[in-house]
């Protein structure tokens, strides 16, 4: 009878032979918690943005005769003190801070990896330059930039546009520092100084061999930067200077729940917009760490 037992070499051999990103992807799925939180937030969206079609119900109607009612078959959320079912505005809620969420997100992580890149690659004065504009953005007051220009726009441009907008302009700085970091650092190696040498083009040569190479870090800033944008755009809209209290979000619910008797007697109006919030930053958030460990190289495979 011939014992057969597993090479280790040869497992050891195959993972060296994997590429960095067949490294992480292999990585991120060993991770259960990071793999769990995707699923749920999947979840989340997929729901979310199919609102119209999971439920039926007027999410600004209404109803003075079915106020604050507890949930119930007809309601499974209850309703809200204005008679409107907690459990389709949570959905068509979800569906805007999401939204926010995701179009902030993009719109600093573009501009962040623009002016970082600019900056990383060219150095001298055009990195002065840029870097003390950052420094400006960094230290500029968010919450009262935000009042002012909504108290200005207030009825001539759409609220949520201007969220979006306010929100982006003074959160990319971050990014831009990080990814100046990196690509100063991955300007020195032989290859980026063989290209250069050879004539290429420095869009080229940021776009082709730099960005390729730092896309990992920016990936894992911004599902990081994903959670905090949705925790602003809940703030602002909690405080009352967010989304249009004619639109539902998690913020907006939270700010029509500040009433002691709702928040004593009535827990179905802001818990669940409570809940999913928290639930859904906290999703992020291991994602990020899953991410973060996967394109680790230290950490173990």
């Amino acid at each position: 009878m011939v014992n057969v037992t597993a090479d280790p070499n040869k497992s050891q051999e195959k993972t060296i032979n994997m590429s960095p990103w067949a490294i992480a992807r292999r990585k991120f799925l060993r991770n259960k918690l990071a793999m769990i939180s995707s699923f749920f937030l999947l979840t989340v969206i997929i729901v979310s943005f199919l609102a119209p079609y999971v439920t039926s119900a007027d999410i600004s109607k209404v109803n003075i005769m079915q106020m604050s009612l507890e949930p119930s078959n007809e309601h499974w959320l209850g309703t809200d003190k204005s008679g409107r079912d907690v459990f389709t505005r949570l959905l068509y809620g979800g569906r805007v801070s999401l939204l926010v969420g995701m179009a902030c997100t993009t719109l600093v992580v573009l501009f962040g990896t623009i002016v970082g890149s600019i900056a990383g690659f060219y150095g001298g004065i055009v990195d002065s330059v840029l870097m003390r504009f950052t420094d400006f953005v960094l230290n500029f007051p968010f919450l009262v930039f935000v009042i002012v220009l909504s108290t200005i726009f207030y009825g001539l441009v759409d609220g949520l546009t201007i969220l979006i907008a306010v929100i982006s302009l003074l959160s990319w700085g971050g990014v831009a520092r990080i990814v100046r970091s990196k690509i100063l650092a991955e300007k020195e190696n032989e290859y980026i100084l063989a290209a250069v040498s050879i004539g290429c083009k420095p869009s080229k040569v940021i776009i082709k061999h730099l960005l390729p190479n730092v896309l990992s870090t920016i990936i894992v800033q911004s599902t990081i930067l994903f959670a905090g944008l949705i925790v602003a755009e809940s703030g602002l809209s909690y405080l009352g200077f967010g989304v249009p209290q004619t639109i539902p979000s998690w913020g907006n619910m939270l700010s029509a729940s500040q009433e002691s008797d709702v928040l004593s007697n009535k827990p179905w109006i802001w818990m669940p917009p409570a809940i999913i919030l928290t639930v859904t930053i906290l999703s992020i958030n291991f994602i990020g760490e899953g991410l973060k460990d996967a394109f680790n190289p230290k950490s173990q495979r």
